[in-house]
């Protein structure tokens, strides 16, 4: 019989694999270079076979979470695995995903006509495990479909995104986390002209068997980089402007 602290985690390990969280073994925890943001989810990994849902309500909120994901799909993509992106009414530049590393035609843009369609797409889309991530473009997202999303990814290990934008139609999902990215004006380095890195405010709003945040992100070219992490409980933030991975 082993002491309570041991069966309290044992208990939590047997959540985590029910809830579709696959335990790592030790030295092999695959980080994709999210430095502290990784450390709020379970077992300290961003958490590939799972449904991320990003709040893009703004304009603005919609391009900083697109430059965003740009970014993780540069991680996610690179062992040369495809990403299929879908959506109603895209306002995405494919040339401007070269500026995250991410090769445009390694993406496929799939434009459909209504929100029923591109539902069913990436859940199709989700079952193929030769894929890196789907992403999908909706108004709103029911618990039902969401839970369908959640048992595809289960099966495949791809990765899925999708960005909500309609603020009244924010019904509960089973998504494993919950994103808000904002745009931060950048911040250039002395003595250089144009415009800086593109830098944001990323708020993990939920996180299932973790811990949310907030922190200030810049794409520095190759990678993220953390400027800050806001602790909002205790009104404390700490500057710290490190490179990840």
């Amino acid at each position: 019989m082993g002491t309570k602290s041991e069966l309290v985690y044992k208990l939590q390990q047997d959540i985590l694999m029910w809830q579709g969280f696959k335990p790592v073994a030790a030295g092999k925890a695959e980080r994709i270079g999210l430095g502290a943001i990784e450390d709020a989810f379970p077992g300290s990994v961003f958490p590939k076979r799972a449904i991320h849902e990003f709040i893009t309500v703004f304009p603005e909120d919609a391009a900083a979470s697109d430059g965003f994901i740009a970014g993780l799909l540069a991680a996610l993509m690179k062992d040369g695995a495809a990403c299929i992106w879908i959506s109603t009414a895209r306002r995405l530049f494919p040339a401007a995903l070269s500026a995250f590393n991410v090769a445009p035609e390694r993406i496929i843009f799939m434009d459909v006509d209504t929100e029923n369609d591109a539902l069913w797409i990436m859940e199709e889309a989700l079952r193929c495990e030769g894929l890196a991530a789907v992403v999908a473009e909706v108004d709103a997202l029911s618990l039902v479909e969401s839970r369908r999303l959640q048992l595809a990814v289960e099966e495949s290990g791809v990765t899925g995104f999708i960005l909500r934008k309609d603020a009244r139609r924010m019904a509960s999902t089973i998504a494993t986390a919950r994103w808000q990215i904002s745009p931060l004006p950048s911040v250039l380095e002395e003595g250089m002209p144009g415009l800086g890195f593109p830098r944001w405010q990323v708020n993990l709003l939920k996180v299932r068997n973790g811990v949310p945040g907030n922190w200030v992100m810049e794409w520095a070219g190759t990678g993220f980089l953390e400027v800050k992490r806001v602790l909002q409980q205790d009104g404390w933030s700490a500057d710290e402007n490190r490179q990840i991975g």
